[in-house]
């Protein structure tokens, strides 16, 4: 067995070693881009309005679902966005007021466009044009949370300093298409609307992006890699540009730089696939990369289907079923979310594209009734998706539920009782570092759901404000190790930053268990004392969870080890603590955690939730996140714990 371990460990690295560098702007030369690139004024992505045998093609309830919904914005206000909305954000942290606004704008513009395309008669036209308007009015197409934090700025864009974030990349898309589905009529109105798109688009997006370095085009000065804004500016960027730039020369630099900028991204990108950010922030990550591809490859006869055929892109698409827990929940560690949505047209489309049946079926599952709304992100995806519906309906549903997954570039363990079924225990674990995107302090943490619901969780995160990307970061409770599945050692926690690491990482699996042990000592600063602490967390498939923490310390003050539940726990006797599962809709049930009575003395808190960050976490556990603390009555500097979890 330890043969066969060895030698995939080797192959894997072998595998990561020869992954290929600039996969994407290493294929062709400028010149050959050039020429692959069909001419702006030939493109032709999807069926022009005036195609009506084209557009017959498209799912006509889908179409449908939009005119009913765009039919209730026939009277839609278009709403300045006033400077003290704004400024919220330094005044009291806020960002959902204006981030609110903000978005109902381009959501309602991106609805009126699919309702005018499906009926054709300018119905909604006039509304567009006063959408289009009022958007290119705006001092700013991004929100205030994603401004610089500078004192010259304090809330408010330098209008003759434009730069480009995620919502202002999104904003030009909407208007490109917009100028592509409408510009004639538009310019039977006045040639000044599609002026002023260019115009605005130039100027805010398309200049600053050509000109100026922008922090997600590359690592940043600690190292760092990109994250998903990298992938999801650029498909928007790309998606503008394709469609917008007349000048064929200015196009093809600008789709040069695009794939330098992608391969910024994806040339450090574990080759594992696995998304640091979470399977949340999967659909704007690796599923924005498969967005460029998608686009790319609309916009050149299909000469980027090749990067389909890369392993490491193939598992950056298979992430999202391998960190599912149950039908509704995923693994959520960092920021992500424990109940993310799912894009299921664009995860089906990856799916087939890479040639993964089990992404077909995964993408297909999640399919839901055609809702009316564009959307307010990836608004291209609403056409792409109106074209397989006749596929996609007739395709076959499923969820995988891998047995055991192991990302040993994130460093993450993934473990079911049964293959297929939500039916048990699950387990995930991690390693990894605190310098993740999105980052929690939690290395060793680790979460247990039982038939699919979840027992002792990872909180995850709440609503952001000021404070989430902000030197405060780690003011917010849920992000800090002590509210995590992680011990406070001599009074001190876990720390942010990349020299705060797993070490000593070690995963084994066999057909009755799962385990991930690994050394959190240097997680830790200096000043805790922890020479070393092993932990080991293991699956006991069928039977129980268990953890074990063996630790060698320089002094041994206090030790507490903390458990994060979402239901009421309680001592039952000594060496017992019975958490009270009871799952919405499932089967109430008592776990008993079992420990050393002659080690800890036990106490459950309820977590307050009265901040403004806490709006998030109550909209995912309600208000019933507790806390049991394990407090070492006779704290030793060696001593090792023992831990585990079963049905009473």
């Amino acid at each position: 067995m330890k043969k066969i371990l060895l030698t995939l460990t080797v192959l894997w690295f072998c595998l990561a070693a020869t992954a290929q560098p600039n996969l994407l702007s290493g294929k062709y030369t400028k010149d050959e881009l050039s020429k692959i690139l069909i001419p702006q004024e030939k493109w032709l992505p999807f069926p022009k309005i005036d195609d009506r045998a084209g557009w017959a093609k498209a799912d006509q309830a889908m179409m449908k679902a939009y005119v009913k919904t765009a039919e209730t914005y026939l009277k839609y206000e278009w709403p300045g966005i006033p400077a003290t909305k704004s400024l919220l954000i330094e005044r009291t942290g806020d960002r959902d007021e204006y981030q609110t606004i903000s978005f109902k704008k381009r959501e309602v513009l991106g609805t009126l466009l699919l309702a005018e395309i499906y009926e054709n008669k300018g119905r909604f036209t006039d509304q567009i044009i006063d959408g289009v308007w009022s958007i290119c009015e705006e001092s700013f197409w991004g929100v205030p949370a994603h401004l610089p934090k500078t004192k010259e700025l304090s809330g408010l864009i330098n209008v003759k300093q434009p730069f480009v974030e995620l919502f202002s990349a999104e904003t030009s898309c909407f208007l490109a298409w917009v100028d592509y589905y409408l510009g004639d009529k538009l310019d039977a109105v006045s040639p000044q609307i599609r002026k002023r798109i260019y115009d605005e688009t130039n100027s805010r997006i398309f200049t600053p992006l050509m000109t100026k370095p922008h922090g997600f085009m590359a690592a940043n000065e600690n190292g760092r890699r990109p994250n998903n804004w990298n992938p999801w500016i650029c498909s928007n960027w790309l998606n503008a540009v394709l469609l917008l730039e007349k000048d064929n020369n200015k196009r093809t630099e600008t789709v040069a730089k695009i794939l330098n900028v992608l391969d910024q991204f994806l040339n450090p990108y574990p080759q594992d696939g696995g998304c640091d950010e979470g399977p949340g922030y999967w659909g704007a990550a690796a599923a924005s990369l498969y967005d460029n591809i998608a686009m790319l490859n609309l916009a050149t006869a299909n000469k980027f289907t090749y990067v389909y055929k890369d392993e490491k892109f193939r598992n950056m698409g298979r992430f999202i079923y391998r960190a599912q827990i149950s039908p509704l929940y995923f693994v959520n560690f960092a920021d992500a979310s424990p109940k993310p949505g799912m894009a299921a047209d664009m995860i089906y489309r990856f799916g087939k594209d890479i040639e993964d049946p089990d992404m077909m079926k995964f993408g297909a599952y999640y399919r839901s009734p055609a809702e009316g709304s564009s959307g307010r992100a990836h608004y291209f995806r609403n056409f792409f998706a109106l074209f397989i519906q006749n596929e996609y309906q007739s395709a076959e549903k499923g969820l995988p539920f891998p047995k055991d997954t192991w990302l040993p570039d994130l460093q993450v363990m993934i473990a079911r009782d049964k293959q297929s079924s939500t039916d048990g225990f699950f387990l995930a674990a991690k390693g990894g570092n605190n310098d993740e995107s999105h980052n929690h302090n939690d290395i060793g943490n680790f979460m247990v759901y039982y038939n699919g619901m979840p027992l002792l969780i990872d909180v995850g995160s709440g609503t952001y404000t000021r404070k989430t990307f902000s030197d405060k970061r780690y003011e917010i409770w849920y992000n800090c190790s002590d509210y995590h599945n992680l011990p406070t050692v001599n009074g001190k926690d876990q720390l942010p930053g990349p020299q705060f690491k797993a070490g000593n990482v070690s995963y084994k699996t066999g057909k009755d268990f799962s385990a991930l042990s690994l050394d959190i000592a240097k997680s830790y600063p200096a000043d805790a004392g922890i020479t070393s602490w092993m932990r080991s967390v293991r699956l006991n498939r069928g039977k129980s969870v268990a953890f074990e923490d063996a630790i060698k310390l320089t002094e041994a003050s206090s030790i507490v080890q903390h458990l994060m539940t979402c239901y009421p726990a309680e001592v039952v006797k000594p060496g017992e603590l019975a958490i009270h599962y009871a799952p919405q809709g499932g089967k109430a049930l008592d776990f008993l955690l079992k420990y050393n009575p002659a080690q800890f003395e036990v106490s459950v808190e309820k977590i307050p939730l009265d901040k403004m960050e806490d709006k998030g976490v109550k909209r995912n556990w309600g208000e019933t996140i507790h806390r049991i603390n394990l407090k070492a009555k006779s704290p030793k500097k060696n001593d090792k714990f023992n831990f585990t979890l079963a049905p009473k």
